[in-house]
């Protein structure tokens, strides 16, 4: 059986393009300007498109290289055909188009397209008119020069979109960079190329004009604004630095040109995901657009562009560490997470966020240089609970304690000996401040050890070993502290109690080989309230009192409280208001 071509409904493929392709129909004219363009390109001279609207039809007239009858059916009429660029023998930088198909788009709002147009090669003028159930026709036209002229007559509901105002305000936003002219009914569209790339008489005069195209664009006035220039991608622009914080999770788009034919407003991916805080507008000679001509295409030649978009915003920040420390530390305030997550990579930004990034400590708000320099022995928290928890004890001891649970703190700190090798802060244990805590006086130990007898029988079921020390601040009359090891195997245990049957027996195998140290209750002896439960006799209430003290100890560090603790809580609770209404010394 002899091969059959395939049949294309015509009507199928232009649903095809509005449903799926185009995010919008008003990308008609887009399409049709980049068909001009490319017209004007290849054949090297001229450059005038213009645009005129009225009684709900749209002509573009160009004076590019035209087409030939011959090149009208191959190109017009064949859907899906690379390109007239390839037909011309021109390279395909030269040309905005890419896909050959948009020329269909003018079917989201026109039921006839019109082309009539004469080859700058020579020969007569040729018109040709598609029509969106399939058909089209060729006949001889009326042009006296090279070039093209393209008629669009609005389909059924979308005048509008070939309304003078829609038309004018769409040329503008597609094409006012465009580096030919481009006139919509008499009125310029086009002016002076892109707005970085304008001359003015000082740097201050430029700065303010640019703060005010990103007020025009975006709504805001930037932070700053920072030039970009990438060659291999032939990419210049602008960054503006957003005024105010963002989450790193916002969606960053940018507005990308593509040889000054604006691709879309909301481009994504542009920049590296850490650099949230700042705004593009850049016009790329080398960069490939997706099919629908809204996105960029992903490839090698994006990917390294990124990159160097991102040394670009590097080197800004490198700078303004060097000549402005105030504007520097302004921008931190705003978007730290972006440069923390550049340290985590980089030894430059490592070094600004090391000298100039302020961290939560013990001593206050300070530097990780500063902190070093006060506390060389120093220590940090990986978690915000543990710092919020440890923070005033280990102050009044002496050990100065940064808070590295904010988002990549803890990963920074521990990177920072990749700058300094003398570099010592090391993450706090917290059974360690035991050292640092005063022992009791031997004597005043020996007369305690029935109390802490009785002491550790009232939470021995609890997992929890009593000890006495003396410490600051004397208000606090216990302390909870459980180690990294204790902490794992509490941790450990709950998920084996949550956990089904085989599960539960693997994790009691790791259970067994973790280190039998246990979280400790220590008692303040320099705090009246936790001497005066140490003095109780044998007739006082030793076993609730030393269970609210431990209740106590869970609640102000802010420790996870597992169902024994709020049992234990409660009953200590209840047996202290009975002790105190049954005793004798309470007032009748």
């Amino acid at each position: 059986m002899a091969e059959q071509a395939f049949q294309v409904d015509l009507r199928g493929v232009v649903d095809l393009l509005s449903r799926h392709l185009y995010a919008s129909p008003r990308v008609y004219l887009r399409e049709l300007l980049q068909n001009a363009v490319d017209a004007i390109t290849a054949r090297g001279a001229g450059g005038r498109v213009e645009i005129e609207t009225g009684g709900g039809v749209l002509r573009v007239h160009d004076d590019g290289v035209g087409l030939t009858e011959g090149e009208v059916h191959t190109l017009l009429a064949t859907i899906g055909r690379s390109s007239k660029r390839d037909e011309l023998g021109f390279a395909r930088h030269d040309f905005l188009g890419q896909f050959g198909i948009g020329l269909l788009s003018a079917f989201l709002v026109a039921d006839e397209i019109e082309v009539v147009t004469r080859s700058a090669k020579g020969g007569d003028a040729v018109r040709w008119t598609g029509r969106s159930e399939g058909s089209y026709k060729v006949e001889r036209g009326e042009r006296d020069e090279p070039g093209t002229t393209v008629s669009l007559r609005a389909r059924p509901g979308a005048g509008e979109l070939l309304s003078p105002a829609v038309v004018a305000d769409l040329a503008r936003t597609y094409g006012s960079l465009l580096p030919v002219e481009l006139i919509v009914d008499g009125v310029p569209i086009t002016g002076d190329g892109p707005p970085w790339q304008a001359s003015h008489p000082d740097p201050a005069r430029r700065r303010r004009a640019l703060e005010q195209y990103c007020e025009r664009l975006y709504g805001f006035a930037p932070f700053d604004v920072i030039d970009l220039d990438v060659p291999e991608a032939g990419l210049t622009g602008v960054a503006f630095v957003l005024p105010q914080a963002v989450s790193p999770t916002a969606r960053a788009s940018h507005r990308v040109y593509l040889k000054r034919m604006l691709l879309a407003e909301g481009v994504e991916g542009l920049l590296p995901e850490w650099a949230f805080f700042a705004r593009c507008v850049v016009d790329a000679g080398e960069l490939r657009p997706t099919a629908s001509r809204e996105a960029l295409y992903e490839d090698e030649l994006l990917d390294s562009a990124r990159q160097g978009l991102g040394d670009v915003l590097r080197q800004w920040l490198v700078k303004l560490s060097e000549t402005d420390p105030v504007r520097l530390r302004a921008f931190l305030r705003l978007h730290q997470l972006g440069v923390k997550a550049m340290a985590l990579h980089d030894d430059d930004m490592l070094r600004i966020v090391d000298r100039w990034l302020e961290y939560e400590t013990s001593a206050g708000p300070m530097t990780l240089g500063e902190f070093r320099r006060r506390h060389p022995d120093g220590r940090f928290t990986a978690s915000v609970d543990e710092f919020r928890r440890l923070s005033a004890v280990a102050g009044a001891q002496g050990v100065g304690l940064v808070n590295g649970g904010y988002v990549h703190d803890t990963e920074i700190i521990e990177r920072l000996p990749d700058l300094d090798p003398d570099f010592r802060l090391a993450r706090l244990d917290a059974a360690e401040l035991t050292t640092t805590f005063g022992v009791v006086d031997p004597g005043a130990e020996l007369a305690l050890r029935p109390f802490l007898a009785a002491a550790q029988r009232a939470v021995e079921r609890l997992g929890c070993e009593v000890v006495v020390r003396e410490f600051d601040p004397v208000s606090l009359p216990a302390l909870y502290l459980t180690g990294r090891d204790a902490q794992f195997r509490e941790e450990l245990t709950r998920a084996r109690e949550e956990a089904d049957g085989l599960w539960a027996d693997v994790l009691g195998a790791v259970n067994a080989t973790v280190g039998t140290e246990r979280p400790q209750l220590v008692l303040n002896h320099r705090n009246p309230l936790a001497r005066r439960v140490m003095s109780l006799g044998d007739g006082g209430p030793v076993e609730v009192a030393v269970q609210a003290l431990y209740g106590q100890a869970l609640l102000l560090g802010h420790h996870p409280l597992r169902p024994a603790d709020t049992a234990v809580l409660n009953r200590s609770f209840i047996g202290l208001l009975e002790w105190a209404v049954h005793s004798p010394e309470a007032p009748q």
